[in-house]
């Protein structure tokens, strides 16, 4: 049985990943020669680096988005946090586990306008916007208000963000709720802020980084 078990559904994900899996040779590209010339920051993209990456899925591998399909249904999560929503593959998988935990919600946020607005016909398309608040603009002003307590969040964003939306999200985690975040190997310098703010005893955060391609961590509450 898949992990989804609901076909329509995988049907319309598996084509999403792949068109984002079809841009990855050009976003490589990109970045290769952008690191190449030495002015590149993974503290920040610059104009060039944003306007580049205002049409790329970036979606989260299927493999991980299964993952935190899967801790979701564990958690039985019915309030989760996404942060950095992009074409909102990774928010199907979420909404789909909340949906089967008996409804509830996934807090969506994206600054890009355009890709806002596919994120909502593929919601709409999956059937699964009743259970997405999507919240468009800087996530240091959408994420100011979060109701209830939240059970699971998903940080697949650019890394000089993490710590801003952790701070804003860690006062409304449940004990045990879960926070998972992207590429915190690969990046792990850029991350270090994200790190510092979970090393902090008054926090009551622990973390692990598992071996998915990249690094994943997985953050609990304690």
């Amino acid at each position: 049985m898949s992990i989804l078990a609901d076909p329509p559904l995988e049907a319309q994900i598996a084509a999403l990943h792949a068109a984002s899996q079809a841009q990855e040779a050009e976003t490589f590209r990109y970045f290769g020669e952008r690191a190449q010339k030495g002015d590149l920051s993974w503290d920040g993209l610059d104009a060039d680096a944003n306007r580049f990456m205002a049409d790329k899925l970036v979606a989260l591998e299927p493999l991980k988005a299964e993952f935190c399909h899967l801790l979701c249904r564990s958690l039985g999560a019915r309030r989760v946090v996404e942060v950095g929503t992009s074409f909102g593959v990774s928010t199907l998988y979420l909404a789909a586990a909340v949906r089967a935990n008996g409804g509830g919600a996934v807090i969506a946020t994206e600054y890009e306008p355009a890709k806002a607005a596919q994120a909502r016909a593929n919601f709409a398309a999956a059937g699964l916007e009743a259970f997405i608040d999507l919240r468009e603009g800087d996530l240091r002003e959408t994420l100011k208000v979060i109701e209830g307590p939240v059970d699971f969040v998903l940080m697949d964003i650019w890394t000089e963000m993490a710590r801003p939306a952790l701070e804003l999200i860690a006062p409304h985690l449940r004990p045990g709720a879960l926070v998972v975040a992207d590429n915190t190997a690969q990046f792990r310098h850029a991350y270090r802020h994200f790190f510092d703010y979970i090393a902090d005893p008054g926090n009551g955060l622990r973390s692990l980084t598992l071996p998915f391609d990249g690094g994943l961590e997985v953050v609990i509450k304690l």
